[in-house]
């Protein structure tokens, strides 16, 4: 992309979000920033009035605000490239359709560091988890960096080994879109919405790759807990084939540039044992077969947790298994 113009653009993608995009939206627009910034809204074909709620933010902020309106439900990945491409502007930021910013110097702190800095590719800070239920924030535990900043690769092995945080969250960041554009021209099997499933490692691992990231000491996102997501489906099946497919990102990412680290093999160990585990509580033979297979493809090595998910994934024992389970599940239920 040329011609990139002095403004942010900050990515939303929606659907079937009309309880929380309004509440993003005007977190985003409360931003106090001395760069313009551009909203581009990828709208999902949503079946009920989040696309009606967005053109209504569209219609007050037309200076601002762009909806993309899909007439297909393109799936969250696809529609997020989408909308990347979409940007006009040397910065880009996004917040998820059902996330908000508490800070409303978020866009302006991070530019700031960026136009300082040409060395620097990406800007993160700190975040807080929000339950939709209780209505409560809370700290989502230590971030694996503090420092103010860093050479990116020192980073790479933690972008692709996340554990309950991720090492860079992509929605609390502000990087350059030129170089993220030049990652996607240079490596467009990794931004293949069709091989995979998530968006953000690789945007995170390539911008880390090719330059240094700064950190902000301080949290600028609320982070929407308690409901299911891309990354947080609503049943076995659906969480296995998720982290089956952000497995296989970071591998693929880990061999294509030569990643050799403890700390990923461990971290892969603990993922196949993840992925059993969803195959024995599903109770579909065939995604135990896709785990073990994985397993192999990778040359993951067994360790104590991962033969006793094989054990338990026994046709008898499996049965047996699952029928206590039922059993300790509906006893709870009762009391």
């Amino acid at each position: 992309m040329t011609n990139l113009q002095e403004l942010i653009s900050v990515i939303v993608c929606t659907y079937n979000q009309q309880n929380t995009i309004g509440r993003t939206l005007d977190s985003i627009l409360s931003q106090e920033c001395h760069l313009p910034f551009e909203i581009i809204i990828g709208e999902d074909c949503s079946t009920d009035n989040t696309l009606a709620i967005c053109k209504q933010y569209e219609q007050k902020h037309p200076n601002v605000i762009r909806v993309i309106a899909n007439p297909s439900n393109k799936g969250f990945v696809r529609n997020y490239f989408d909308c990347l491409r979409a940007c006009k502007g040397k910065y880009i930021a996004d917040c998820a359709g059902d996330d908000f910013w508490i800070d409303n110097r978020k866009l302006e702190d991070e530019s700031i560091i960026l136009e300082k800095d040409p060395n620097i590719g990406i800007v993160h800070t700190d975040w807080l988890r929000y339950n939709e239920d209780t209505k409560k924030l809370s700290f989502p535990g230590k971030a694996q960096n503090t420092q103010t900043k860093v050479d990116g690769r020192s980073l790479l092995t933690a972008i692709l080994t996340p554990d309950s945080r991720p090492a860079i969250h992509l929605c609390t960041s502000l990087f350059r879109n030129k170089w993220i554009q030049k990652a996607m021209q240079q490596y467009p099997q990794f931004f293949d919405p069709q091989a995979y499933q998530c968006e953000d490692v690789q945007i995170a691992f390539f911008l880390a790759h090719m330059g240094n990231v700064a950190w902000i000491n301080k949290p600028t996102l609320a982070y929407s807990c308690g409901k299911h997501t891309i990354s947080n489906p609503d049943s076995e099946e659906k969480q296995f084939l998720f982290w089956a497919n952000a497995t296989k990102l970071s591998y693929d990412l880990a061999q294509s540039f030569n990643l050799k680290d403890t700390q990923l093999d461990i971290f892969f160990q603990a993922r196949i044992h993840k992925l059993l585990m969803h195959a024995f509580r599903s109770g579909k033979p065939s995604l135990r077969t896709k785990a073990i297979k994985m397993q192999q493809e990778m040359k993951i090595d067994n360790n104590r947790q991962i033969r006793f998910s094989k054990i338990l994934l026994f046709p008898g024992i499996w049965q047996v298994m699952r029928s206590f389970r039922s059993i300790i599940k509906s006893t709870k239920t009762q009391n």
